[in-house]
């Protein structure tokens, strides 16, 4: 969330961020909220005012003995006057509020202006896509060959976009969880947490979910909402809380399901595990201060980094352009796997630095040290990294003309000893 005073001093340069990221917010309703607010905050202020100089002139009336009843009934009338600005001035303040919580975040001075992802910038790639001396599948036929991935009693058991990982499938999937969590927490120094997977309103709306995008969260009937990413838990652990700066950076990293609709992907990745409403991610999540966090941004990105290369899949590395960012984001890298059965980059890992964005939203600050004040924390992102397409880009990347695939040398120990999935 943007400053209010910061958002009301910076109209035209938000009007040119809010062009550049795509968004046909128009500001114009801000300011006429805004000034609405403001008269009304000054007639109230001016009522009150005369309210209570009036009580003292009731007070000095009676004590002298003399009749108040004119100046009682008048200040009758100014106290229901009163009322009501307060009830107007409530109904501005939410709209105002409303409104500040559905701009976006402004992008950092680094990110590349453009429409979309043809805009991005490709940063480094690492590896070599293998050649194949057959034509490669594509994961899904592989995985139904193979009997270790079922859409069709998936899509039984919650209807399209959910499946059954069954036998090795089911098995790589846990190794992989496993894999990343031992590295994140003994090389890279995160602390790991298992935190719940439904929710208050306010935590989805601390990191950003909500107002916005509500209706791309599975929600229960009293409110609470299943979590799309454990960045919502991980980053919301401290809201409302002021840490020492001898406390930061912090390191968290979690493994959960991902809970979401995919309510604007109709027709996009109907096939496979690209795109499910249902999904297992390891998440890693940084709070820093302002001055370290762009460099613990790319020190994220190389630990998601480092799970790719462990497991010998090539990739590339993106910084995404201004309108191809998330909504909370000030700057972001997208870590793409290639994928031989798709011929084709595809994301695996999303790094943002969300700046005071989100710490805004949810009171989370820190005290530098020998200051007696407290500022708003920086707080960062990313995939550490998506479990499913990790275990499909090893399906596409390791396997072999007889539909069986290779199991990674890194992956061996966690899969008992077991190096090949075959029929």
């Amino acid at each position: 969330m943007l400053d209010l005073r910061f958002i009301r001093e910076n109209i035209d340069m938000l009007q040119e961020m809010l062009v550049n990221r795509g968004s046909n917010i128009d500001l114009q309703e801000f300011v006429q909220l805004d000034t609405e607010r403001r008269e009304m905050l000054s007639q109230v202020e001016m009522l009150k005012n005369k309210r209570n100089i009036a009580s003292a002139e009731i007070a000095k009336k009676k004590k002298a003995g003399e009749d108040a009843s004119e100046i009682i009934a008048e200040m009758g009338l100014v106290a229901a006057e009163i009322k009501e600005l307060d009830a107007k001035l409530s109904e501005v303040e939410e709209k105002v509020t409303y409104f500040q919580m559905t701009l976006p975040n402004m992008y950092h001075s680094s990110t590349p202006i453009g429409k979309d992802e043809d805009d991005n910038v490709e940063i480094r790639t690492w590896g070599t896509p293998k050649e194949f001396s057959f034509e490669p599948k594509e994961h899904w036929e592989l995985g139904e060959n193979l009997g270790i991935l079922d859409f069709e009693r998936g899509a039984k058991l919650g209807g399209s976009r959910f499946t059954i990982y069954r036998g090795a499938a089911a098995r790589l999937e846990r190794a992989l969880i496993s894999f990343m969590l031992d590295i994140h927490t003994t090389e890279h120094g995160y602390t790991e947490h298992l935190t719940p997977f439904i929710v208050r309103r306010e935590i989805c709306e601390g990191t950003g979910q909500l107002p916005k995008f509500e209706e791309d969260m599975y929600k229960t009937t009293d409110d609470m909402f299943l979590i799309s990413t454990s960045e919502i838990t991980l980053t919301n652990i401290h809201r409302q809380e002021i840490l020492n700066e001898s406390d930061l950076p912090k390191y968290y990293t979690a493994y959960s399901p991902c809970f979401r609709r995919e309510a604007g992907s109709y027709g996009r990745d109907l096939k496979g595990l690209i795109r499910q409403h249902q999904f297992n991610k390891v998440e890693m999540v940084k709070l820093a201060t302002p001055e370290t966090s762009y460099d613990e941004l790319e020190k994220m990105v190389l630990n998601a980094e480092t799970i790719l290369q462990r497991l010998g899949l090539p990739y590339r590395v993106i910084q995404l352009c201004s309108g191809d960012m998330g909504f909370g984001a000030a700057k972001t890298y997208d870590l793409e796997v290639w994928l031989p059965g798709q011929n084709k980059f595809r994301e695996i890992s999303s790094c943002s630095n969300c700046g005071d964005f989100q710490a805004r939203r949810m009171g989370l600050k820190y005290r530098p040290e020998g200051n007696s004040k407290s500022e708003f924390c920086h707080t960062l992102n990313g995939s550490g990294l998506a479990v499913g397409r990790t275990l499909l880009a090893i399906m596409e990347n390791y396997q072999q003309e007889d539909g069986s695939f290779l199991i990674p040398e890194a992956l061996v120990p966690y899969m008992g000893g077991m190096t090949v999935v075959k029929k």
